[in-house]
């Protein structure tokens, strides 16, 4: 952990936001695969009968000052066409990987980016074919969450959604206040917010998350409770509430956010950390009065909001298939992508060369994942969930128990009051310090291994 000041206990401080862990290993830990292993090889002896189907879109109308997503701006000289065209050879080559063996089921769907409605409804259309003619998936049996943005929100592209089996959409508003849409370099009104609200809504797909953010510029207590207050007027099933990071070859990075020297920035750092710890506990406390659960640091589910769909896809336990040129692949002995980038011109190239693929029936960049790594991806993406870990489903997947296999990050977790005292006997769960120190706990898990790859790892 990066340490700071110590605290009154003397226990070392810690950066409350270190880094957002929604998957490990970290896509900079990959390295380029020098033996290319071949997808059915790989996938030959893996269970395919709950794996996750994600396809991702590389386009967006404008970047955010804050996005570091691999996505690039616009899509010129019908690269929409030639991108689908390239996911559509994929998508057979990586069916063929498959086989035919042994039962073949896709337990959840996902269409992300970027912003898969940048395509148009027609092209929207030929992504579900893709999705259901080429890789099995049956969009209309098993839960399809895609995500959406204001100006892309348009009915007849909702309308394809919902007529395909869509069960949720996810939309990044992240302020509802014009001032801090600016100050985060995102251009939009809230009138056009709320005209895509409104149309998501009409197209009656059941589940609405709205995705905010906390810890821009210029925000208060006073303004955060206003974008909450017009968030929750819609009734949204889900709502996510995102720290706000300023991250390398990002825009906001670019424009100098911050200030600059050691001690000044030391500074500075610490009084947004207590900015945003105060903005997401307002927060969170106000979502809980309005009558959500909190299911993570970042995610809350309104109480009385229908379950869409099964519950039985694990994602420390169960494989996925990612199509396209930003998506991560998982089979339990290794996780594979394409390059990654953030810089444009290096995301257009990794887009062009993605396009030219013919052949994809070999892996080209990930990591591979030993018995040690599984055991640190099953702890991580469980006790970063409310609900916590079951110590019994640790041991019956490991034959070990977490605390001894981890007792010195798991002591210091005590230590510092993230563990719930008070769970049930059997069940290692954060405390609410804990949740909200989920971004410096997360990275706290990572290995050695990966820590040092993701150090060397050169930013582009």
């Amino acid at each position: 952990m990066t340490t700071s000041t110590a605290t009154a206990t003397g226990i070392p401080a810690v950066r409350p936001y270190e880094s957002y862990v929604y998957a490990y290993p970290h896509k900079t830990a990959y390295r380029p695969l020098p033996e290319r292993p071949v997808l059915r090889e790989l996938w030959a002896a893996e269970r395919k009968d709950a794996l996750s189907l994600y396809l991702h879109i590389p386009f967006c109308e404008v970047r955010c000052g804050f996005c570091n997503l691999f996505t690039r701006i616009g899509a010129p000289e019908e690269l929409t066409t030639r991108y689908l065209d390239a996911l559509d050879r994929q998508a057979v080559a990586v069916r063929d990987a498959l086989g035919d063996d042994g039962p073949v089921r896709f337990a959840a769907a996902a269409f992300g980016g970027g912003t898969p409605t940048f395509l148009t409804a027609g092209e929207l259309e030929r992504l579900c074919d893709i999705a259901e003619k080429r890789m099995g998936a049956d969009l209309r049996a098993v839960p399809l969450s895609v995500e959406t943005s204001p100006s892309t929100a348009t009915a007849d592209r909702l309308a394809v959604l919902a007529d395909r089996g869509a069960t949720r959409i996810s939309i990044g508003v992240q302020s509802f206040v014009d001032a801090e849409a600016k100050a985060a370099v995102r251009p939009q009104r809230r009138a056009e917010v709320e005209g895509a609200l409104g149309r998501i809504r009409n197209a009656r797909i059941p589940v609405l998350n709205i995705d905010l953010i906390y810890g821009i510029d210029g925000q208060t207590e006073r303004t955060w409770l206003t974008s909450l207050d017009a968030a929750l007027a819609w009734r949204p099933e889900e709502l996510y509430l995102y720290p706000l990071y300023v991250r390398p070859l990002t825009g906001l990075h670019r424009l100098g956010a911050g200030v600059t020297g050691p001690e000044a920035e030391a500074l500075e750092q610490a009084a947004w950390d207590e900015q945003r710890l105060r903005l997401y506990a307002v927060g969170r406390d106000h979502l809980l009065a309005h009558g959500y659960e909190q299911v993570s640091m970042r995610m809350f589910r309104r109480a009385d909001a229908p379950q869409e769909g099964p519950e039985d896809y694990a994602c420390q336990t169960d494989g996925m298939i990612g199509l396209g040129c930003g998506a991560r692949s998982y089979t339990s002995a290794l996780h594979y992508s394409f390059d990654y980038a953030v810089d444009m011109r290096e995301i257009r190239s990794i887009i062009d060369s993605f396009t030219a693929t013919q052949d994809f029936s070999r892996a080209e960049v990930g990591r591979y994942v030993d018995e040690e790594e599984a055991r640190r991806r099953h702890l991580l993406q469980s006790v970063l969930q409310a609900a916590g870990l079951p110590v019994a489903d640790y041991r019956a997947r490991f034959g070990t128990d977490p605390w001894a296999d981890f007792p010195a990050e798991l002591a210091e977790f005590a230590a510092r009051g993230w563990l719930d005292e008070g769970a049930p006997e059997g069940l290692l769960r954060l405390s609410p310090p804990g949740l909200a120190h989920s971004d410096a706990l997360g990275p706290a898990l990572f290995s050695p291994g990966v820590r040092a790859a993701m150090a060397a790892y050169e930013r582009k």
